[in-house]
């Protein structure tokens, strides 16, 4: 089994997360048009914020503290 690097499953997500940002929109109108355009709002979402993650082990658990306010608050 690969050993989890956790700092690089980090950065991947960030990647991810800049990639879909900057990902072109395909020749797409109307309905599939919103649904690829909701799909990327979500899929940035999702890996922003894990990209945004911290990390510790505990009790043999990988906990990712994900901040919701910009500020920490």
């Amino acid at each position: 089994m690969a050993e989890l690097d956790v700092d690089a499953l980090i950065i991947r997500y960030r990647e991810r997360a800049a990639a879909v940002k900057d990902r072109s929109l395909p020749p797409v109108a109307g309905d599939e048009r919103q649904l690829f355009l909701k799909q990327a709002e979500l899929d940035f979402l999702d890996f922003s914020l894990v990209g945004n993650a911290t990390w510790a082990v505990e009790d043999g658990h990988l906990v990712l503290r994900i901040p919701l306010t910009s500020n920490g608050d």
